[in-house]
């Protein structure tokens, strides 16, 4: 008896009639709003608003690792993962010749480096080898539950944890499923499929000869990965690696600058938003001018100073591979 009255209590919510967003918690509310903004209909938003399999289960480990004080070891392990990646050049080298035809494509639609794409891929899924194993709705629903706003930091990671589950809402609104279906398998990060894309990056997702891309479909990941620094970091120009030196060496003078300076960046001198001032590595260097450039387009992808320049190492050493 206890179990029919539960389920009962589970499924009422289904046969409401809903015509507004009113929540207990304010930030569903926005939530809410927004999607419906969207063209969501309110009784789907507030279905999945009010699902208890979605907004009432937490993901402590996502939680955990989100924290500031972790920031640090993601910096570590970032380089770390970069000289361990370089191992992996060579399947790099074989995904690009299995694919030639779909980066042929991307190339000259987009003007993004096929190699770039493929580091990008390697330092994401290693190639979709990495399985997710989080949900990115739950992800974000801790964030969003248990944040307070106490801190610029805080108040950046509550919006942004509101506005990846607005996008997962609408996404799966229009994609025609139910809110307990609606599951992204995800990193602990929220990030979904091979390019491991954020929610609210959901729109730069383009399929290859279909109208829907599918993020956890190779093909799809890199037409979607070449879109996205096309659209969003302007990136329309092949590099021509010929211009590009020593590239090892600069990775490892990288570290060891950063290493040397807390504040350093590989490519900024200052954030635009906060007027926080960096030791740039690469900004009175006339001969690393052209790196800059590209690095700034891939910490687009993720800003990351760490990531653009391990991108750029493997993408380079790939590019060698391919011509010898």
């Amino acid at each position: 008896m206890k179990n029919i009255l539960f389920a009962l209590l589970l499924s009422a919510p289904l046969f409401a009639k809903y015509d507004n967003c009113v929540f207990k918690n304010k930030d569903y509310m926005d939530i809410c709003e927004n999607v419906v903004k969207n063209g969501v209909s309110y009784e789907y938003a507030n279905k999945f608003l009010l699902s208890y399999f979605k907004t009432k289960k937490f993901d402590e480990v996502s939680y955990k690792y989100l924290q500031p004080k972790y920031i640090k070891t993601h910096k570590k392990n970032e380089k770390k993962a970069n000289n361990v990646l370089v191992k992996y050049v060579p399947d790099m080298v074989a995904h690009l010749k299995e694919y030639a035809e779909v980066y042929d494509f991307t190339e000259k639609k987009y003007g993004v480096n096929r190699e770039i794409i493929a580091a990008i891929l390697i330092k994401e899924t290693k190639l979709g080898k990495i399985k997710p194993t989080h949900d990115a709705f739950i992800v974000f629903n801790t964030l969003v539950v248990r944040t307070e706003p106490n801190s610029p930091r805080e108040k950046w990671l509550l919006k942004m944890g509101k506005t990846n589950m607005a996008s997962i809402i609408t996404h799966c609104y229009k994609k025609g499923v139910t809110p307990e279906e609606c599951n992204l398998p995800s990193s602990y990060a929220g990030a979904v499929g091979i390019p491991q894309f954020m929610p609210n990056s959901f729109v730069y997702a383009h399929g290859y000869k279909t109208k829907i891309a599918d993020l956890t479909k190779m093909e799809d990941a890199i037409v979607s990965a070449a879109n996205f620094l096309h659209q969003k970091a302007d990136f329309s120009k092949l590099i021509d690696w010929s211009k590009i030196p020593d590239i090892v060496d600069i990775e490892s003078t990288w570290y060891d600058y950063e290493f040397e300076n807390d504040n350093a960046s590989l490519v900024y001198e200052k954030n635009s938003k906060s007027g926080k001032t960096y030791d740039c590595f690469t900004c009175d260097k006339a001969e690393l001018q052209y790196i800059r450039e590209y690095a700034k387009k891939i910490m687009r992808y993720n800003n990351s100073s760490n990531y653009a320049i391990g991108v750029m190492r493997l993408a380079y050493d790939a590019h060698t591979m391919l011509e010898k």
